[in-house]
């Protein structure tokens, strides 16, 4: 005969796999320096999860004057860049609070590893932009992002975003949502 399962042990089992099952997911787009088509494969990606039906928004994305990336982004929703007054001059910045507010299905953010302007008014939540991105995930969203090799030898940055990252594909990372 079967013994009988714990109700306390299945109603927690329940919650952390509801929790799982709400928390968003990040895709990484790796890359070994700055111009070897992180952007441009990322806006590829988007355009062929929009014409699938996926909602799919900009979040921030730096061209950086390329004609091509510039391209890829016509017909692309995207968010409006948040004026950051720093120094006598004005900064676009990801605009957290936008984002959180339209919430997409997919959200694509440049620069993953991009410090926020601390000194700069309005003072950001959040360090880091990797962080604007975390708290992003703590909903159903997902997020894609861009990430440059690091130039140190040691631990790659991405680890200590996710120590048990998969391959999604060739070039990319899809990182657990699961809390750490």
């Amino acid at each position: 005969m079967k013994a009988r399962s714990n109700p306390d042990e299945l109603l927690s089992a329940l919650k952390a796999q509801e929790a799982s099952a709400c928390r968003g997911r990040l895709k990484v787009f790796f890359g070994a320096s700055a111009g070897v088509g992180k952007t441009y494969t990322m806006l590829e990606s988007a355009r062929a999860a929009r014409s699938a039906g996926v909602d799919v928004v900009v979040g921030y994305v730096e061209p950086h004057g390329r004609t091509d990336t510039e391209q890829l982004l016509q017909g692309l929703e995207q968010l409006p860049s948040l004026e950051i007054r720093y120094r006598g001059i004005i900064r676009r910045e990801f605009d957290l609070d936008a984002a959180v507010k339209r919430r997409p299905s997919v959200l694509l953010v440049d620069e993953l590893v991009h410090s926020n302007i601390a000194g700069g008014e309005p003072k950001p939540r959040h360090a880091k932009r990797w962080q604007d991105i975390e708290e992003l995930l703590d909903g159903p969203s997902r997020a894609w992002a861009l990430l440059h090799r690091p130039r140190d030898r040691g631990r790659p940055r991405w680890a200590l975003l996710a120590p048990s990252a998969t391959a999604a594909s060739p070039g990319t990372r899809e990182i657990p949502g699961e809390r750490r």
